[in-house]
């Protein structure tokens, strides 16, 4: 047998195994209420902006016995906005536990709050500060709570990576903001794909097409870092490009449904909507790519982001069994109900963390994810087809060298393919 046969082989039993925990994990619900009265699950929260100040909420709704008992963010104004968003919510105020000492600033105060004694760390910081925080808890020996998409370049990458494999050998808990990996419809549904209803998967697709997300204008006296940061979304050091920051839900649901990660990619993309100002960055605003999986397998990825324009969000395969709703499926569409995706994915954890329901660790599975959406815009940006390991194991670091938060922080060109 080939090693490429057996690495298949492979990767194909560890999918099966992980659909099959999770759709024991859908079916477990959210952790009992009735726990509440036990000892409480201490949480630590590093970027305190509107996704971690929602994962927070999530992770109360899952159990009332969970305690907020520290907060970072590189800004002391976001902390304070975070802490009064929560505490003016009747549901939410006695769940939040955070004293004056336990308010952690600056770039590098998440250090400080990993040495709190807590539970668990949810880490909802912009993508390029991922991979350094993520080891830093890993270390701490935390189990996490990590939002996706989590790097933006191949080095960062890596690291999670290494990361996230000496997160499972400590057997650290580690659920990440993959949130389709917990809602009932698409667990139960891509456990049917790869039992076999649609027979052999020939083909994918996957579109994230939107509308043009928030920006912010340069204030007076902003530094390089602190625009850039408050700004993140529109600079590729820090969100990757709108190809990582969103469309790595739908290309995450199509390793998931292939049970790989893609092998090459040939892709394009460029910036036909956005105006070339200061606070649209140097992100493009449209990829197309072509996705090479094992056995021949090929995806089609499309997103962007253009205002006024046919929206869609959606992931499509297709198989062999056309006698099988005609070989095709959303990978969503064989089973109904569930709870809320982003409260379940919390639930999940804590039962992993308490013990009540199976041990979970996403770590390698997000990374693989992310960096399939890296490998895309690098390949759109360089007008080139790439391959997998030659892409991952480039030498290639985007995060500036300082971060202090007066630092000058010059805005790379919009990359031109070719150039």
């Amino acid at each position: 047998m080939s090693e490429e046969k057996r690495t298949m082989i492979s990767r194909r039993e560890f999918g099966k195994r992980s659909a099959l925990g999770a759709t024991a994990m859908a079916g477990f619900g959210i952790v009992n209420a009735a726990r509440a009265a036990e000892e409480p699950l201490k949480v630590g929260l590093i970027g305190a902006g509107g996704r971690g100040t929602e994962a927070v909420k999530d992770a109360i709704k899952a159990s009332g016995r969970v305690q907020l008992v520290a907060i970072h963010d590189a800004f002391k104004d976001r902390v304070d906005g975070c802490l009064n968003n929560l505490m003016k919510n009747e549901n939410l105020k006695d769940n939040i536990k955070v004293d004056e000492d336990h308010k952690f600033t600056g770039v590098d105060g998440y250090k400080k709050l990993l040495e709190c004694e807590m539970d668990y760390v949810i880490i909802a910081t912009p993508p390029g500060f991922k991979p350094a925080q993520f080891e830093a808890a890993v270390n701490a020996k935390k189990h996490i709570f990590c939002e996706k998409p989590v790097s933006t370049d191949p080095n960062g990458t890596r690291r999670f990576m290494a990361a996230a494999k000496k997160s499972e050998e400590l057997k650290l808990s580690v659920v990440t903001g993959t949130q389709r990996r917990h809602q009932k419809p698409y667990v139960e549904t891509i456990k049917m794909i790869h039992d076999g209803a649609l027979g052999e998967i020939v083909a994918g697709r996957a579109y994230w097409n939107g509308s043009l997300p928030w920006t912010r204008d340069r204030e007076p006296g902003m530094s390089d870092f602190e625009y850039q940061v408050r700004n993140w979304y529109q600079f590729c050091w820090i969100c990757g490009d709108n190809i990582v920051e969103q469309h790595v839900h739908n290309l995450d649901v199509m390793n998931w449904a292939l049970l790989a990660h893609p092998i090459s990619v040939i892709a394009s993309g460029g910036r036909a909507w956005k105006p070339k100002i200061e606070k649209y960055g140097n992100i493009w605003d449209h990829f197309s790519c072509d996705f090479e999986y094992p056995n021949g397998v090929h995806v089609m990825s499309f997103c962007r982001h253009w205002n006024r324009c046919y929206d869609e969000i959606s992931e499509l395969v297709t198989g062999t069994n056309r006698r099988f709703r005609n070989g095709q499926s959303n990978c969503c569409d064989m089973a109904r109900g569930g709870e809320n995706p982003y409260v379940q994915e919390h639930a999940d954890l804590q039962a992993s963390i308490l013990g009540t329901g199976p041990y979970l660790n996403e770590g390698i599975q997000v990374a693989e994810s992310t960096f399939t959406a890296i490998m895309g815009r690098m390949a759109a940006y360089e007008g080139k087809k790439l391959k997998w390991e030659d892409a991952l194991n480039r030498d290639m670091d985007l995060m500036p060298k300082n971060l202090s938060p007066d630092a000058a922080i010059p805005i790379d060109p919009i990359p031109v393919p070719g150039e």
